[in-house]
């Protein structure tokens, strides 16, 4: 047990010199509990990445290639993405827990993750991964499903999201501006699949983190048109009619369980919908 939590320990070492060693003093973290570390650190590192990916690329749909992308009465307000930036900043020191207990949970040999991939060879680390990806596939589609489908879930905890649900009330820094409850609700999928097959602790943490740039990426309205990635243009859709597109990163779950809508082929279906809603 040692041996094995060691690995573990000497990895979130090296994540908390990169983060808090570089950016803090080390007198106002290392007399810090342990446990406080790994939040301090996780939510430092949700900031830069969210300020990071949303700010750079906004900078480049909106300015540099303004127009190319996105139309000029198409681009969000500066109200509107401050509005958004102040949520996800509500929710931020929330959202940085679940991460922290993921780690505790691993370092106490709760789950089945393992600290390096040499433990179990490329082919075995490929296979785990593919299933963690479908278990999380799965897990968001329907969570994210349910905060629709059950009312008091989407009235105090989903409604708060879809403030945003048109193209220009949309932008990369709405994708981590939930309630906190909501938030972490979509993220624990990545937990659970801990607790079902063997996962690569470091690729855990990157997929955590990953989920950042992600949610930026399909809350710019670009349809990216890269089968079968549900890109923004399908995420747009879900904003729009609330009732398709809930899947994360592939097409396959909505496809499965005939909630998917394509922005192309489907446009005036979408048209029909978005009437009915307002």
């Amino acid at each position: 047990m040692g041996d094995y939590r060691q690995g573990f320990l000497d990895e979130t070492e090296w994540y908390n010199s990169i983060v808090l060693g570089n950016l803090l003093p080390e007198y106002l973290w290392k007399p810090l509990p342990y446990m406080v570390h790994a939040w301090l650190r996780n939510y430092i590192g949700g900031l830069l990445l969210y300020f990071t990916s949303g700010l750079l690329w906004c900078l480049y749909i909106y300015c540099l290639k303004r127009n190319v992308y996105v139309p000029r009465d198409a681009v969000p307000s500066n109200e509107s993405m401050r509005l958004q930036i102040i949520v996800t900043m509500k929710a931020m020191p929330w959202y940085s827990v679940l991460p922290t207990v993921s780690e505790y949970m691993i370092e106490s040999g709760w789950t089945k993750c393992f600290s390096s991939i040499s433990e179990v060879g490329w082919p075995m680390y490929l296979i785990y991964l593919s299933v963690y990806l479908a278990i999380v596939e799965f897990g968001i589609y329907w969570m994210h499903r349910e905060l629709h489908d059950i009312k008091p879930l989407y009235k105090y905890l989903h409604a708060t999201h879809h403030i945003y649900n048109k193209q220009n009330t949309l932008s990369p820094f709405a994708g981590l501006a939930f309630h906190p409850l909501d938030g972490i609700l979509q993220a624990i999928p990545h937990v659970i699949a801990l607790f079902v097959v063997p996962t690569h602790f470091r690729t855990h943490m990157l997929l955590f983190f990953m989920e950042g740039i992600w949610t930026t990426n399909i809350h710019d309205c670009i349809h990216g048109k890269v089968w079968p990635i549900m890109g923004a243009g399908y995420h747009t859709i879900h904003h729009t009619t609330y009732r398709h597109n809930y899947g994360h990163y592939t097409l396959w779950m909505d496809w499965m369980f005939g909630t998917l809508l394509d922005p192309e082929t489907d446009i005036k279906k979408v048209e029909t919908n978005s009437k009915k809603v307002t």
